[in-house]
């Protein structure tokens, strides 16, 4: 047998082509890791700048959502009558106490209507007799914050909404629209208000409960990929060099 074929055997190509796919997977989570987490501090940089912004009126943020569709967290002002009557109810924690936010539809004077977040309410709190004074009569100013609809349920794990009992798992924007009952004579405006911290009579709802806070842990899962990847290179190159010196491959 040849020096050539002595080598040709003894060289771990097999190795190493399975470490080089691993490497260029582990390479490439890591890069996508890094494309996340710059996107991410975008998204937090412009959450910043929209929450501190001035209020619009609602004829602003409808321009800008026909333009771009997207118009999370910009605050906006808007006035208008609740059908308290017609309130739904998003299953959700606040400070750690788990209950509803609720959802109400306001009707403008424009006669169309608004789907708002009114707060939260505990659990025991759901009935609107055990907080009548919360319920406003009357035309009211809201000011809070735009809030996109979902597309689609965000994940399968999450239960599957109960229209006819008024209760929500996600965010269904045209679910609660039609749950309303005022679709057929009111149009809808394509998205949602989180209503501001102002208190409400009674304590409750309790306003201000948008989730502001957006995790990023971006950083620390681009370095683990690409540290996976260097210690593969390190791993795979201290094993082909030692085989390379050992008796049986020379």
């Amino acid at each position: 047998m040849t020096t050539s074929d002595k080598t040709s055997k003894s060289f771990p190509w097999i190795l190493l082509l399975c470490s080089s796919i691993a490497f260029a997977v582990l390479l490439g989570l890591g890069i996508w890791q890094t494309q996340r987490l710059f996107w991410k501090e975008q998204l937090i940089a412009q959450i910043e700048e929209r929450v501190h912004s001035a209020p619009k009126p609602l004829s602003d943020i409808e321009a800008e959502f026909a333009k771009t569709g997207v118009v999370d967290y910009m605050p906006v002002t808007l006035r208008g009558t609740f059908q308290h009557e017609r309130e739904q109810y998003f299953f959700t924690t606040f400070k750690g106490a788990s209950g509803y936010a609720v959802y109400t539809p306001l009707i403008l004077n424009d006669g169309r209507a608004v789907l708002v977040n009114r707060g939260f309410v505990p659990y025991e709190k759901q009935n609107p007799a055990t907080r009548p004074q919360g319920q406003i009569a009357g035309e009211v100013t809201v000011t809070g914050l735009a809030r996109d609809p979902l597309i689609a349920k965000p994940s399968s794990y999450l239960p599957d909404n109960e229209p006819a009992k008024k209760l929500y798992y996600w965010k269904d924007w045209g679910a609660m629209m039609e749950n309303s009952g005022l679709a057929q004579d009111h149009d809808f405006v394509g998205f949602f208000v989180d209503a501001d911290a102002t208190a409400n009579a009674g304590g409750l709802p309790q306003g201000g409960i948008t989730i502001l806070e957006q995790p990023n842990n971006h950083l620390q899962y681009a370095g683990t990929w690409f540290g996976l990847a260097a210690v593969l290179l390190v791993v795979t190159f201290i094993y082909i060099f030692r085989q390379r010196r050992s008796p049986d491959a020379q």
